[in-house]
């Protein structure tokens, strides 16, 4: 038996664009989802869990239910009939040469580039004036493409390089050891490493962090005790000796390793959740050499961003909310002793170093602003960027006398400039050749007010042709947690948005770290509300000031951000038409049962603190908060089968509970991409079809029949 609800996409008109008939109804036949009579017990309230069963990643029954919902969901998608005018357009748009800042190891120069449609970049490199050739061709591990390079790290001296890879697109890697100079495989692969960096001690070998492989399901059985160990080469893993973590009593659920660029020092960072570290150092100049504490406790944010001989430079945000960067020796390094070097401003500062200076960038309302300090704190210069927007790079070794760095807003595509570091003057070093047009859109940025009165930033684009009339289709992004920003960067797939007369929008809401600690504290734990607030807040901006209406905006958000999707569309299901929750956190009792996600309670809590604690999380969580008889927005659930960051056990209970609940004819799907996990890595081709869904799915729920924008398609189909 199956559960057959009629989807007729009956929406008004929008412009000349639709057709003046109605779409022919598409009917949708939701596989029914089997229920069981789990039930939990949370400080003497019982929670049904109906839908249990499909958190075990590997059973049949569950493969054989992801199976029915991309039959079903590709079966609608399929009968959209611009579905493939888009993909078309994504692919002509995408397929332009994009190459990344070079940096040198050796006697080469290293860059990745992608001729255009490459499932995954190229590592090339150079000698001198000679021409580039490959070093490491990534679209070589797999048949699918869907094994990436997820790290590259060379010796000092650049003679030897290791590198990790991620198959499917999960979070556990692979390190493979190369000759750099003959690109030979030099020992055994090692396995089972996750959420780690490759640090080099000179030429012997290297640092790296991993987990015990879990009991039950490598995608979704708990990990949370990380540890560093050290392989040196020539060796077996087997042998590779502990460095820190492993202590029974006193579980680190994320801990890194790295060695100073003079190889003179060890530094450790060690952390219980994704806020908050202690910090350790080790002489490596010394055989019997001890880790000693910097901090020993997880009250703030820290790191070593350079050091000359013992004098120690730290980023911190210890009693600096928007962080500062401070000097210590390294033979006392406890913060009682530490000297401000740069003091903390008004702006977070997010750091580098290269060239024998210190870039501060700064985020003014998330836009960028960049000084050059030496190593006696002397301000330099500022750097006079070439627009407004974002910037990335400064980064490099102290011997180095040119940087590089990237600019790109929302409606820039991003182009690299190589930096003087004695004189400050830079020149374009790369610039796309791109079929788009940054003088057609405009960016602007708006100040509006939270349900608290708490004043938020968004910048929309769009067109500078548009007209504000509230019909304009409107996707509304945002993130809202665990101390990221977001800042203004160009996206292929949202320019083809924007092509077809989109808007997109961004509010950087509380729960981030545009503005520091504070910002970021402001939406944690029982303030979560608030992140939800702020977005709810964006979308009425939008509204009331004509920039779209209910009938044309979609929310859209991955990740934490599918958390943000899914708790305000079942808290205000009236305020827009279309839902994109992707890879989302939608179960808020359970989260911290799998994987790593116990490392996320400093933002979320869990529900087993208090019983103040659990009915906050039961009152926003996506999965508890579908209520019977309501109408939902048009949704598309996204995941992917091999997600062991937020495992998709989340999305496919949110989905199970829309098909089971959904009132109205508005559709409830999930897409669910094979042999893919929770974002990085992704193969182009599969990112292409993804956006080609979702846009396809967004137009078609608020109304069209074909493209609005429809000179786009002849131009390039000519």
């Amino acid at each position: 038996m199956k559960k057959v609800i009629p989807a007729l996409l009956v929406i008004a008109l929008i412009s000349s664009c639709k057709n003046e008939s109605k779409p022919e109804p598409i009917t949708v036949n939701y596989p029914v989802t089997a229920k069981v009579d789990t039930v939990d017990n949370y400080f003497g309230t019982e929670v049904k869990d109906p839908y249990r069963w499909l958190e075990d990643d590997r059973s049949p029954e569950t493969e054989a239910w992801v199976k029915d919902q991309n039959k079903t969901t590709f079966g609608y998608l399929e009968k959209i009939p611009f579905r493939n005018d888009l993909k078309n357009r994504l692919e002509k748009l995408w397929n332009y040469e994009k190459l990344g800042s070079p940096f040198k190891k050796g006697d080469y120069t290293y860059f990745y580039k992608n001729d255009g449609l490459q499932n995954q970049y190229v590592v090339y490199r150079a000698k001198g004036d000679e021409d580039p050739e490959i070093f490491l061709d990534p679209n070589t591990f797999s048949e699918d493409g869907t094994t990436s390079l997820a790290g590259l790290s060379f010796t000092k001296d650049g003679s030897l390089a290791a590198y990790l890879i991620s198959e499917g697109g999960s979070d556990w890697r692979k390190a493979i050891i190369l000759n750099a100079e003959t690109k030979e495989i030099v020992e055994d692969t090692l396995i089972d490493i996750k959420f780690s960096g490759l640090s080099w001690k000179g030429n012997d070998g290297f640092y790296y962090s991993s987990y015990d492989k879990p009991k039950g399901s490598e995608l979704s059985a708990k990990t949370d005790q990380h540890k560093v160990y050290y392989h040196k080469l020539g060796t077996s893993q087997k042998d590779d000796e502990l460095i820190f973590g492993g202590t029974p009593t006193e579980k680190h659920r994320y801990i890194g390793a790295n060695v100073t660029e003079d190889n003179k020092y060890l530094l450790i960072s060690a952390s219980v959740s994704t806020s908050g570290n202690k910090l350790f150092i080790r002489n490596l100049e010394d055989p019997n050499g001890l880790l000693i504490p910097i901090v020993e406790d997880t009250d703030s944010d820290n790191y070593v961003i350079d050091n000359v001989g013992s004098k120690l430079y730290i980023v911190t945000n210890r009693n600096a909310p928007n962080k500062k960067i401070v000097t210590v020796d390294a033979s006392n390094p406890e913060a009682k002793n530490w000297v401000d070097f740069i003091p903390e401003t008004e702006n977070v500062l997010s750091p580098s170093t290269g060239g024998g200076y210190f870039f501060t960038e700064y985020m003014v309302d998330a836009i960028s602003k960049v000084n050059q300090y030496d190593y006696d704190g002397k301000l330099i210069r500022e750097v006079a960027l070439p627009g407004i927007g974002s910037v990335g790079g400064f980064g490099g070794e102290k011997e180095d006398r040119e940087l590089y760095f990237s600019f790109t807003n929302y409606n820039t595509p991003g182009s690299t400039y190589k930096y003087n570091v004695e004189n400050g003057e830079y020149e374009l070093y790369w610039k796309p050749d791109i079929d788009f047009n940054p003088e057609n859109y405009t960016s602007e940025q708006v100040f509006y007010n939270s349900k608290d009165g708490t004043k938020v930033p968004m910048i929309i684009t769009y067109k500078k042709d548009t007209e504000l009339n509230g019909k304009n289709p409107t996707i509304l992004y945002a993130y809202g947690g665990f101390n990221v920003s977001l800042t203004p960067s160009f996206s292929i797939g949202n320019a083809v948005w924007m092509e077809q007369g989109g808007i997109y929008a961004v509010p950087n809401l509380r729960g981030g770290g545009e503005y520091g600690k504070k910002w970021h504290d402001a939406g944690i734990k029982t303030k979560k509300q608030n992140v939800f607030d702020d977005f709810i807040a964006a979308a009425e901006y939008l509204v009331e000031n004509k920039y779209t209406s209910k009938e044309y905006l979609a929310i859209r958000g991955g990740s934490n951000g599918g958390l943000l999707v899914g708790a305000t569309m079942t808290q205000r299901p009236d305020l827009m038409q279309v839902a994109l929750p992707a890879v989302g956190v939608m179960d808020m009792l359970r989260y911290h049962t799998f994987t790593a996600g116990a490392g996320w309670a400093y933002d979320y809590g869990t529900a087993e603190d208090s019983d103040e604690m659990f009915k906050y999380l039961k009152g926003y969580s996506p999965v508890h908060n579908v209520k019977a008889g309501t109408t939902y927005p048009a949704t598309l659930v996204t995941t992917g089968d091999h997600d062991d960051r937020v495992v998709p056990a989340h999305s496919f209970k949110f989905a199970a509970e829309l098909q089971e609940k959904q009132e109205g004819t508005n559709p409830t799907l999930i897409r669910i991409e094979t042999n893919a996990g929770h974002g990085a890595g992704t193969p182009v081709s599969k990112t292409i079809e993804q956006y080609a869904d979702i846009f396809g799915f967004t137009l078609f729920n608020m109304g069209y029949t074909e493209l609005p924008n429809q000179s786009v398609l002849k131009e390039f189909k000519e």
